[in-house]
């Protein structure tokens, strides 16, 4: 087993919970076959909701990263799960694999956010509109939901080291009032990151008549934050904001974990072409920022 896949293994059971991705242990199927449970868009919103209802297996060439991994179909499909669902993810996430595989790179993280933002889609467009009667029982005029500014986050690739996992997301942003938003719906909206051991922040916006407003959080990482910002600085990024979420692996990595801080900032800023790439390694977890 490679030892980018190691790590991203780490990151996804991090990330959406232990067991999210595990090997499949049956002599009759071959080695390096995975099982991935996809986690349900609903289990951003409701502490109490089900995890997905259906599993997936995948395998791992011994080249994986450099050659994709094979999705070979679905695993299991549990009691709550509707007619259709897992064919309809099996084909989300093959198609999200095909768009996201680049050669040397690992991709699960990217595919299975991929496949949830388009669950997420398909059950908004469900639920977006709701019928209205009159007395006679006539349908009338629909409505639409109204709903919260969705912030435009870009999200860096999973780095992991001794198993404590950072990602970092960014947005553009033109006051703090909305950098303000985007973090609180991001805390109230995705119970992984709101449980996560840190989530550290930092915006810079330029306003009217000439004023400019900067600030960070470093949500108990002491001067975490900080440095976040002064990154920022370092590369002149205005009207934007960044938190990168740290999952915390047990073991301490002394001020290594500001450079992992950083390294997780850059390359969600790079992904979101705010900065040019510099640079490229091995794999997801370990590599240096890249744009797609």
């Amino acid at each position: 087993m490679s030892e980018a896949l190691v790590d991203e293994i780490e990151a996804i059971n991090s990330i959406y919970g232990d067991n999210t991705l595990v090997q499949l242990q049956d002599a009759a199927h071959q080695e390096n076959t995975y099982i991935l449970t996809l986690p349900s868009p609903s289990d951003n919103l409701n502490d109490d909701a089900p995890s997905s209802s259906s599993s997936l297996r995948i395998q791992f060439s011994p080249a994986y990263p450099d050659k994709p991994p094979s999705i070979l179909g679905t695993h299991s499909l549990g009691g709550h799960a509707k007619r259709g669902a897992a064919a309809r993810e099996l084909e989300l996430f093959r198609a999200a694999v095909g768009d996201v595989f680049e050669p040397g790179q690992v991709c699960l993280f990217d595919a299975v956010e991929r496949v949830k933002e388009l669950l997420l889609s398909e059950a908004d467009a469900d639920a977006g509109v709701e019928a209205d009667y009159n007395e006679e029982g006539v349908e009338i005029a629909p409505q639409k939901q109204e709903q919260e500014e969705e912030p435009p986050w870009v999200l860096s690739d999973p780095v992991v080291e001794l198993k404590s996992t950072f990602i970092a997301r960014c947005a553009k942003v033109s006051s703090p009032a909305q950098a303000a938003r985007y973090v609180q719906h991001l805390l109230s909206t995705d119970k992984r990151v709101r449980s996560a051991t840190h989530n550290m922040t930092a915006w810079r916006i330029r306003g009217e008549g000439g004023a400019s407003f900067q600030d960070c959080d470093d949500d108990g990482e002491t001067a975490a934050g900080g440095r976040l910002l002064h990154l920022m600085q370092l590369m002149d990024l205005w009207d934007t904001m960044v938190v990168v979420t740290r999952w915390y692996g047990g073991q301490k990595l002394g001020p290594r974990r500001f450079a992992l801080i950083n390294q997780a900032a850059r390359d969600a800023f790079v992904k979101a072409g705010l900065v040019a790439e510099t640079g490229t390694g091995a794999g997801a977890t370990r590599k240096k920022a890249h744009g797609k």
